[in-house]
């Protein structure tokens, strides 16, 4: 077991080398990375007892209390008294009150939690050394390449059977979303539960960029597509008076760090597979030595010769591209549907950009936006108190009630009121326009973000609406903003499902040396320091072929 678990610290671990932080796909709330916030970039490693934290401003939420409290159950699990989290930036970080949130879940259910929270952008190799440790947490959030992997090993409890007996089971099925459960099932087992749909990202464009470079329509194929961007990096699309200081594209890396990796540019991957897949006639295949992966690295080295991709995307985190584009470096960013819609609008805005985005539909080549494998919350095998800690907490998450609406808005006072008051008053956005909110007495609203003043909070950590169970007085519809709303409509109806690929013990053998191989081809071949050719021989020579097929064989002959 232990040289197991070693081997996939070192798949973490080389995993996120020559790449930027594709975090979100742990970027992740089940939207995306720092999804709590609207800009979530200085998270930092934390720990934190909320046993004794001054509360004040945690008051009664408006949603009915239907499980937080609640009475022990006539199988008379034990509610554990206290347990110890690691979570990522989707959660509240402590400069966005983090302490008032978990003191406010202690409040509800007397559960004391205390907090792991490295920065979001390092939070896998964290993770990695954490398992490889021994020293683990009772939970802890993965994607669905960690948790495919942990759960192999053993890391992870099976909390099928609580499930299956579960009022959370129920809930879910009279929301019709059961099959969100179904789909993280590995070999018919469960060991992670999500916090809503996984959701993906959808590719944004400043549309003051476009009329700067006299362009009048959305680019529909990959031709006009890269036309655009050749106009956004030669012209002056941020009317500055200066030519070609700009870029039309940036990502966090070439290729992310996690399932399904093409999601921060869909528009040069397109029908790629860099990693394993399921083709349609059921069996597991590679798709990194495919034609199409070839011809994807041949966008991506012509794009890059041409000067269109930012050449920070080799070392990009997810936050440094957020920075950028609020910075008016780039004009294209492909990031997170809904909510992300908003975040990124309020930022331009409060950095006083031009904040009108267009949501491409996928153009021509792409088809279909990918839909990730949601992130879980998984319990370890080694928590004391196992089936509490899903009663009492990964239950409660999804209570319908006051728990879950915690984890939806936030605290009262910190992240939302119903307080009569003025937000941002006397202050106005990059076109002139007054950004005053005033809201009566009584009337739901987000308040001003803790750590990015100017802007206001659009969730907690569950999407309102990616959400698995309803939520009783939810005042969704007052918080999402039009921009989120069609975001998530265009995903929707745009979206097909990323496959959910088990690990077996070949991939745990071979895929961490596999991936270091194939991310430092594609970042080479990308920037033009090795041909296509000389990519696939090294792949041949450094045993990238060998190691692939017998992960291949292995999948197939489970």
């Amino acid at each position: 077991m232990k040289k197991k678990i070693v081997s996939l610290f070192m798949v973490a671990a080389m995993t996120a080398s020559l790449v930027g932080c594709g975090g979100g796909n742990a970027d992740s709330s089940n939207t995306g990375d720092s999804a709590a916030t609207t800009d979530n970039s200085a998270a930092t490693t934390d720990t934190t007892d909320t046993s004794s934290t001054d509360n004040a401003a945690s008051t009664d939420t408006v949603a009915d209390n239907t499980q937080a409290e609640a009475e022990p159950a006539a199988d008379d699990i034990e509610k554990p008294e206290e347990i110890t989290i690691m979570i990522d930036g989707t959660v509240f970080t402590k400069e966005n009150g983090q302490e008032q949130f978990w003191a406010k879940f202690q409040e509800l259910t007397g559960i004391k939690v205390n907090v792991i929270q490295p920065d979001h952008d390092a939070y896998y190799d964290n993770v990695g050394q954490t398992i490889a440790s021994g020293d683990w947490p009772d939970v802890i959030i993965l994607s669905s390449t960690y948790y495919s992997a942990y759960a192999a090993e053993g890391v992870l409890w099976d909390m099928t059977d609580a499930w299956e007996n579960s009022e959370l089971k129920k809930r879910q099925e009279a929301y019709n979303s059961a099959g969100i459960v179904e789909g993280v099932k590995l070999n018919g087992r469960l060991y992670g539960m999500p916090s809503g749909r996984g959701n993906g990202c959808v590719t944004y464009v400043k549309k003051a960029w476009m009329d700067n470079c006299g362009i009048t329509s959305a680019p529909t194929n990959y031709e006009e597509y890269l036309a655009m961007l050749e106009a956004f990096t030669n012209g002056d699309p941020d009317g500055d008076g200066v030519d070609g200081n700009t870029f039309g594209v940036a990502a966090a890396g070439f290729i992310g760090t996690e399932a399904p990796y093409i999601n921060y540019l869909p528009e040069f991957y397109q029908d790629a597979h860099p990693s394993f897949y399921i083709k349609e006639d059921g069996t597991y295949a590679d798709g990194f030595t495919e034609d199409a992966m070839k011809a994807a690295l041949e966008r991506l080295a012509d794009a890059y010769a041409k000067g269109v991709i930012d050449p920070t995307t080799l070392t990009n985190g997810t936050a440094d591209c957020r920075n950028k584009f609020y910075s008016d470096d780039f004009g294209v960013f492909t990031y997170w549907a809904g909510t992300w819609a908003s975040n990124l609008k309020n930022n331009l805005e409060n950095n006083e950009i031009d904040s009108e985005l267009i949501a491409l539909p996928p153009i021509a080549e792409v088809g279909a936006y990918l839909d990730r494998v949601p992130p879980v919350w998984c319990i370890t095998s080694t928590c004391e108190n196992p089936e509490g800690v899903f009663r009492y907490f990964i239950e409660a998450m999804q209570d319908g009630g006051d728990v879950q609406f915690l984890f939806t808005y936030g605290v009262e006072g910190v992240h939302w009121s119903t307080a009569a008051e003025t937000l941002y008053a006397g202050e106005t956005n990059d076109k002139g326009e007054s950004k005053e909110k005033v809201y009566a007495e009584g009337e739901f609203h987000m308040l001003d973000n803790l750590e990015t003043p100017g802007t206001q909070y659009t969730k907690a950590h569950i999407d309102p609406n990616l959400a698995p169970v309803e939520l009783a007085n939810d005042p969704r519809e007052k918080t999402v903003a039009p921009e989120a709303k069609a975001s998530s409509e265009l995903f929707a109806k745009n979206c097909v499902t990323a496959d959910l690929i088990p690990s077996t013990d070949a991939m745990t053998e071979y895929n961490g040396d596999l991936t270091t191989l194939k991310n430092e081809i594609i970042a080479k071949v990308a920037m033009g320091e090795m041909t296509i050719e000389e990519g696939y021989a090294k792949y041949e020579a450094d045993g990238g072929a060998a190691w692939s097929q017998q992960i291949v064989d292995s999948l197939n002959n489970q």
